[in-house]
């Protein structure tokens, strides 16, 4: 499972809503047996995500390639 984005509103922030609504969500998953989670943390929200159980792992790496033009257009 791949968690794609939490965010709060600045005006919102430090209320509990965004880690209420993730434990909400991975209770949620796990009576569905779901049971490997992962997502990219920023230092701001990874204390909120290690809160929860989500450790940090060095080896969970990503990467996005585009096309060159060339190859998108086909030639």
């Amino acid at each position: 499972m791949r968690i794609h984005a939490v965010a709060t509103d600045p005006t919102h922030r430090r209320h509990g809503y965004a880690k209420a609504a993730l434990a909400a969500l991975l209770d949620h998953l796990e009576r569905d047996g779901v049971t490997l989670y992962e997502l990219y943390a920023s230092a701001g929200s990874a204390p909120l995500y290690e809160g929860l159980g989500f450790a940090a792992d060095p080896a969970l790496m990503r990467m996005t390639r585009f096309a060159a033009p060339s190859e998108r257009s086909g030639s």
